[in-house]
Formats: structure tokens, C-alpha cells, sequence
């Protein structure tokens, strides 16, 4: 998927996060969240190894991918959602690099 990636123009990047996001970006999360996910997505979308991972209680996770949701309106317990803002956060890793080549 990396490799589709960096063949897209910046532009059409852009677009995409607009869509996915709103007028939020993942820039957004705070560190916690942020490490929520990718832990989330460590673990395969399970919710009872992530939180056990995490040192967190099941309701805890819940709590915070609710609250995700609420703010993205994705939901990465649906594996569609959650490869959107995979794919998402990915997108916005290879703009930030692109801007630091440009500079």
C-alpha cells in the first residue's frame, strides 16, 4: 500500500485526508489516543489484547474508540473504517515526508 501511496500526487492527498477527516486531521489526536490505535492496530483489532497490552480495562478502550469515533466518525472496530484511517494515517506520514524533501 506504501508504494500506491508515494505514486499519488500531494493535491490528491490532500483531498483525501479532507474526505476522511473533516476538518480534523490525525495531527489532531493527542500522544494517548495515537498510541491507542496503533496499538489497536498491533494487535489485530481485538479489543480484549489491545487493552490488556495497554494495561488498560476493556471499557477503558471501548470508552476511547467510541470517543474516536464520535470525533472521525469511523469506527475501527469495522475492519472497513479501520483500513480508511490506516490508509489515512499513512497519507499523512508521506506528506510530512514529501515536505521535508521540498524544504
Amino acid at each position: 500500500i506504501g508504494r500506491l501511496i508515494y505514486q499519488l500526487p500531494i493535491p490528491l492527498c490532500k483531498m483525501f485526508i479532507r474526505e476522511v477527516f473533516g476538518e480534523h486531521t490525525p495531527e489532531d489526536l493527542d500522544e494517548e489516543t495515537l498510541l491507542t490505535i496503533n496499538k489497536f492496530f498491533e494487535y489485530n483489532l481485538n479489543v480484549s489484547e489491545t487493552s490488556r497490552q495497554l494495561f488498560i480495562h476493556r471499557n477503558t478502550l471501548v470508552y476511547r474508540l467510541d470517543k474516536l469515533q464520535k470525533t472521525t466518525g469511523l469506527d475501527l472496530r469495522v475492519f472497513e473504517d479501520a483500513i480508511t484511517f490506516k490508509i489515512a494515517l499513512m497519507v499523512v506520514k508521506y506528506m510530512k515526508y514529501m515536505e521535508t524533501i521540498e524544504y
